[in-house]
C-alpha cells in the first residue's frame, strides 16, 4: 500500500459525508417543491386567497408525499418525510401506496422508527 493509499483510506471524510447529504436533501426539497408547488408568498392575494381553506394542508401533504417518494427512489432515508406525514395524519394506507407496498407493509417496515420519533403517533 502506498502513502497515498494509506492516507486516502484513513481520512476523516465525515465533513464531506455530510456536505453530500445537506447537498441531497436541498435537491430533494428544490425537487419535491416542483413536483408539489410552493405556497404563495405571505401577503400577496394568492396567499390570502388560501386563508380559511384546505389548500395549504393539500400542498403539504402533496409535498410531504412527494418528497418521501424522491427519498426513497433516491436511496435516502425517509424517516423525515415519514414524521412529516403522520404529523400532518397521512394513513398508513396512503404512505404505503406512495411506496409502492400495502399498508401493513409500511406500517411494519416504518412504524417503530417513527414511533420513536412521534411518541403519539396518529
Amino acid at each position: 500500500m502506498t502513502a497515498a493509499e494509506h492516507d486516502v483510506l484513513t481520512a476523516d471524510v465525515t465533513g464531506a459525508a455530510r456536505a453530500v447529504t445537506a447537498a441531497a436533501v436541498a435537491e430533494l426539497d428544490r425537487r419535491a417543491d416542483a413536483i408539489a408547488g410552493v405556497p404563495p408568498l405571505p401577503g400577496t392575494p394568492e396567499w390570502d386567497a388560501e386563508q380559511g381553506t384546505d389548500a395549504p394542508a393539500r400542498r403539504e401533504t402533496a409535498w410531504q408525499l412527494a418528497a418521501f417518494r424522491i427519498a426513497l427512489a433516491a436511496g435516502l432515508d425517509p424517516l423525515p418525510q415519514l414524521v412529516g406525514l403522520r404529523r400532518i395524519g397521512v394513513s398508513w394506507e396512503t404512505v404505503g401506496r406512495a411506496a409502492g407496498i400495502t399498508r401493513q407493509s409500511a406500517h411494519e417496515r416504518w412504524s417503530q422508527r417513527v414511533a420513536a420519533v412521534l411518541p403519539h403517533p396518529l
